[in-house]
């Protein structure tokens, strides 16, 4: 089921069209490991064949094949330190900026929503409660936010990054796996959304987790989808990007921090809506 080049080529280029994600000549390899499943369950002979359709113009196809290249790897409290300096610093500032009185986060590639959920856990520690708590999960594949939306995990997945004590506060077994409970359920709300087009109804954030995003974005690419950011956070605001991603020379609007053993980037200028 080997991926010829010229169908590299094709998939390579209908996954920059419709996600921005641009893969080098060797992610070949990836296209033949991430499209064979897809091949096979469709009841196709060969990802040839599958990529035979997708030309013909399959949307639903289509999707599927985007989402399966996107990578979805995750876990909870994923690098620690980054929830570190959301903890210690962040939020505090945040709260402070405004009285105490709001907290409006978003994970802006949730996969199956370890981060989103994390990001909730460490907002639900504050004492007192924050009376507008709310995190968006946003990711490219639907099939993976579906698996958010339910909240379940297996103990394999709680077992990567969950601290125990967090485990048994805010998740109830069920059977062989972990259920997230209600009360840290309601404050997430779960959305499909490309990054690679118009962010559409995305409320003002005070915090923004776009880990692990950029690296799969060519420099234009990445241009468009910080002005973007900027332009959906408040003054002031807080993005965390990927361990070797970075605003510097792609977006002057923001500054870069070290917090702890952290780097984040805050929103310096911009729009001035609240």
């Amino acid at each position: 089921m080997a991926v010829s080049l010229v169908d590299f080529d094709f998939v390579r280029q209908l996954v920059y069209d419709h996600s921005a994600i641009a893969l080098d000549d060797t992610k070949n390899y990836l296209v033949e490991a991430r499209l064979a499943p897809i091949a096979l369950r469709e009841g196709f002979l060969s990802v040839g064949d599958l990529v035979s359709t997708l030309r013909d113009g399959s949307a639903s196809l289509r999707d599927d094949v985007v989402a399966a290249v996107a990578t979805n790897e995750t876990s909870f409290f994923r690098d620690l330190h980054p929830f570190d300096a959301l903890r210690e610093f962040v939020i505090p500032a945040v709260l402070k900026a405004n009285g105490g009185r709001r907290l409006h986060m978003w994970s802006a590639a949730a996969s199956t929503g370890q981060e989103a959920f994390s990001l909730a856990m460490v907002a639900q520690e504050r004492v007192p409660p924050i009376p507008d708590l709310s995190i968006l999960a946003t990711d490219l594949s639907a099939e993976v936010l579906a698996k958010a939306r339910r909240g379940r995990y297996s103990q394999l997945e709680v077992n990567r990054g969950l601290p125990a004590r967090l485990l048994v506060k805010h998740f109830e077994r069920d059977g062989r796996e972990w259920l997230v409970k209600p009360d840290l359920l309601r404050h997430v709300t779960f959305r499909t959304m490309n990054l690679a087009r118009p962010f559409r109804n995305v409320p003002k954030m005070d915090v923004i987790f776009l880990r692990n995003v950029l690296i799969y974005f060519d420099d234009a690419r990445k241009a468009e989808v910080l002005a973007q950011v900027a332009k959906v956070m408040r003054p002031g605001g807080y993005l965390f990007l990927g361990g070797s991603e970075t605003t510097y020379g792609i977006n002057s609007l923001f500054e870069r921090l070290h917090i702890g053993k952290a780097m984040c980037h805050r929103l310096v200028a911009g729009d001035r809506s609240t």
